[in-house]
């Protein structure tokens, strides 16, 4: 794959994470020749309730700082927005939608025979024996229970979190940190929000399938029929932020979605197993399920397999990246909504209450594009 440094206004990026510099090192994921989403518009009726009112779509897209709105209806868009200056083209950074993107690459290689759930990570990457990640299996990764002495503080300069993400920066080398993490608590017994974990999860299934997260990602975009090439950040030894550094178009993050809600791809390809698709959309221990997360990280989601369930019975699913970039499915109607965004990220409250906010409107277009579905349905 090329490298490239990627500047302000190359290719449509837009950097919507406050802890990337757009001179980051990167990687091209080339798309192959597709044929883009069919399209058919129509207006949404939507209205947000939360944060002591209610607001009309409009509204809620200025409230919450957003940089495009994408709707789809069973695969066709019907809504399509874009803050001025932004288009169809334009390459969105997704933070730790990122993550989202590495289950996706997980799930094949669990299909293709190349790795399990019960791995042991020190089986695959032996580096990490003696560090907080021995003993510790592909399931706790998946579901961030690795227990490791990890806290996913952004605001700290001298965390490990920021250090981590400092090795893209400086172009050093992010796993040599990775084997500086030590034990915690026992794998399994609780949840902590852990980058280190997505990155560890990357390793083993680089070790597993022999591709790089570039190349599996490039193999993924042609399975989903994606139209634009994207971009990723990678350290200074090529290794890829599989937790938080890929930019793509928002119609291209809905490709991404669209996969969560049965495993298939373009043409109907199946590229995971149906068991794995409804796994991965539910809690895997009663800590896990909506509203029993860290208030600080969300009352409104669960945590999957590196996916976020909207509810418990994992019938509505989310990516999910720092300032609000959003990638929702409906796994019943097939609908799914695109949210890029851009919100202060310093103050807490302030970011708190946008994320909130952002999840009920959410839920309302979802709601809305199954409304109109059924009612098309009923209609004789």
């Amino acid at each position: 794959m090329p490298t490239s440094t990627v500047r302000p206004g190359l290719a449509g990026l837009v950097f919507t994470d406050p802890h990337h510099d757009p001179a980051w090192q990167h990687l091209v994921v080339p798309a192959p020749p597709g044929s883009d989403l069919p399209s058919a518009a129509r207006d949404l009726d939507v209205d947000v309730v939360g944060a002591g009112r209610s607001r009309g779509l409009e509204e809620w897209v200025t409230e919450t700082s957003s940089t495009s709105l994408l709707a789809l209806d069973r695969g066709t868009v019907v809504h399509e927005w874009y803050a001025d200056g932004l288009s169809a083209d334009t390459c969105f950074l997704g933070a730790s939608m990122t993550k989202s993107v590495l289950a996706h690459l997980v799930g094949r290689a669990v299909r293709d025979g190349a790795l399990a759930l019960t791995d042991a990570v020190s089986g695959h990457v032996p580096e990490l024996a003696g560090t907080g990640y021995d003993g510790t299996t592909v399931v706790d990764l998946l579901t961030m229970t690795t227990g490791v002495d990890w806290v996913e503080d952004h605001r700290d300069p001298h965390s490990l979190a920021s250090r981590l993400v400092g090795c893209f920066a400086s172009g050093s080398d992010s796993r040599a940190l990775l084997r500086d993490v030590a034990p915690g608590v026992p794998p399994g017994s609780r949840f902590a929000y852990c980058t280190a974990d997505s990155q560890v999860l990357d390793w083993v299934r680089e070790r597993a399938t022999g591709r790089s997260y570039v190349d599996d990602v490039a193999r993924l975009w042609e399975a989903l029929g994606c139209t634009r090439d994207a971009y990723l950040a990678v350290d200074g030894t090529g290794v890829a932020l599989a937790g938080g550094g890929l930019a793509a178009t928002a119609r291209d993050w809905a490709r991404v979605a669209l996969l969560a809600v049965d495993g298939c791809g373009q043409g109907g390809e199946r590229l995971h197993d149906r068991d794995w698709v409804e796994a991965a959309a539910r809690p895997a221990y009663p800590f896990l399920a909506v509203g029993r997360l860290p208030s600080s990280i969300t009352t409104h989601a669960g945590f999957g397999y590196h996916w976020w369930p909207m509810d418990d019975a994992g019938r509505r699913v989310t990516a999910d990246g720092s300032r609000g970039q959003f990638a929702c499915a409906d796994r019943r109607t097939g609908a799914v909504v695109v949210k890029t965004s851009q919100w202060p990220y310093d103050d807490f409250l302030v970011d708190r209450q946008a994320r909130d906010l952002s999840y009920l409107g959410l839920h309302a277009l979802l709601d809305s594009l199954g409304t109109h579905h059924q009612t098309k349905e009923q209609t004789p």
